[in-house]
């Protein structure tokens, strides 16, 4: 079994078990309606038929095209390691610019649109989105020579950590506020999703909570069960208007 299968196996295990525990042990009251749902899986649809066409070809390109080769202390564990923390760090200044540049902003607005948080909500993003922020990976991958078995190996702890900290599973506080200090947990990233702008615009880290402590963009904002979910000011849409909307007038 190549990388590429591990990495599928392991997430729909993941995902499916974050799914059924947060139906049991959630900590915020679950929606009365699935609509919700369907529209997530609408979105993840989209991602799953079209990004392959963009984002594999980019994998390619960056296999064949990176600048040197990197020397072979740097191709085990602790190269491993490294491209693991360069490209956590990356994507916290990608999330961020979602939210400071308005073209990106539309990109990423239907991703916050959810009012309510679970592990769907970890899948539901933009296509062109998830087409850009590969494109942008390309830099460190290209820059350092990032193996794509690293990038594997990235990218399931990435989305194996979003669907956790967008999980509704109620845990232990001690335990949280423990993992809290190292990895991005719900009680976090919740925050990052509180609808209320201030909020929005923090909690950008994505496995590694240390970033927005190191770069001032932590939120002192506790989480709650009752906390309001979305964007300030704007409803969710329907799964086409959600599509459509990185191309029409929306707020900021």
């Amino acid at each position: 079994m190549d990388a590429i299968s591990v990495k599928t196996v392991v997430l729909a295990f993941w995902f499916a078990a974050f799914f059924i525990i947060e139906r049991r042990m959630y900590a915020a009251a679950l929606p009365k309606s699935n609509v919700r749902l369907y529209r997530n899986a609408g979105l993840w649809g989209s991602v799953f038929l079209l990004s392959p066409l963009f984002v594999l070809p980019l994998a390619a390109f960056a296999e064949g095209h990176q600048f040197w080769s990197r020397p072979d202390f740097l191709s085990g564990l602790i190269g491993v390691m490294l491209s693991i923390v360069v490209l956590d760090l990356w994507t916290y200044w990608i999330h961020r610019a979602y939210h400071e540049i308005g073209p990106m902003w539309r990109l990423h607005q239907p991703h916050h649109l959810d009012q309510h948080l679970d592990t769907t909500s970890a899948v539901r993003f933009h296509v062109f989105e998830v087409v850009l922020s590969s494109a942008l990976r390309l830099i460190p991958i290209l820059i350092l020579a990032i193996p794509f078995f690293h990038l594997v190996i990235f990218e399931t702890l990435l989305l194996g950590s979003a669907i956790f900290h967008h999980s509704n599973v109620k845990l232990p506080a001690r335990f949280e506020a423990l993992l809290a200090k190292i990895i991005v947990t719900p009680s976090i990233h919740w925050v990052h999703h509180h609808a209320k702008r201030v909020d929005t615009d923090s909690n950008y880290a994505a496995i590694f909570s240390l970033w927005d402590r190191v770069f001032g963009s932590a939120s002192t904002t506790k989480r709650t069960p009752d906390m309001k979910i979305g964007v300030e000011g704007i409803e969710d849409k329907a799964l086409l208007r959600l599509l459509l909307s990185p191309f029409s007038k929306v707020k900021s």
